[in-house]
């Protein structure tokens, strides 16, 4: 199993949107960024994800899980574009800041630390585990 790390403006998709979705999901379209694609190219059906409120909180909130491997997006007319269908597991009981992310020394290699812009990121193993200990899981 991967893991990976999506991020939504609250006002845009929150986190209680993605629950409402049930254990259908919701495809994570819109992205346009080649690097934030091909990560969704490479991810499997049952991989784990952090939910990330950006701009409005900058925190984790929540788990998901890939639902569906990426597809075209139906959101573009340009067939270069895909994405996946995630569905949300559970909340985290503390949600994790981005400040309190940046200050563990042992994440200061992790992707949201070093590209804080990237939609759709990479999280090593390691990290994974250190933010669900953060989190409370």
């Amino acid at each position: 199993m991967a893991y990976w790390l999506f991020k939504s403006e609250p006002d845009a998709w929150s986190w209680d949107q993605q629950v409402a979705k049930g254990d259908e999901g919701e495809e994570w379209g819109g992205v346009r960024n080649y690097q934030a694609r091909n990560n969704m190219r490479a991810m499997k059906v049952g991989d784990r994800g952090f939910f990330y409120h950006s701009n409005i909180g900058k925190e984790i909130v929540g788990i998901v899980e890939v639902c569906r491997e990426s597809q075209p997006d139906s959101t573009a007319d340009d067939p270069r574009w895909d994405c996946v269908m995630i569905r949300a597991v559970q909340p985290v009981p503390n949600p994790v800041k981005l400040e309190d992310v940046k200050s563990a020394p042992e994440l200061a290699d992790m992707v949201l630390v070093r590209n804080s812009r990237m939609s759709v990121q990479p999280v090593r193993d390691e990290e994974w585990e250190i933010v669900c200990r953060m989190a409370g899981l």
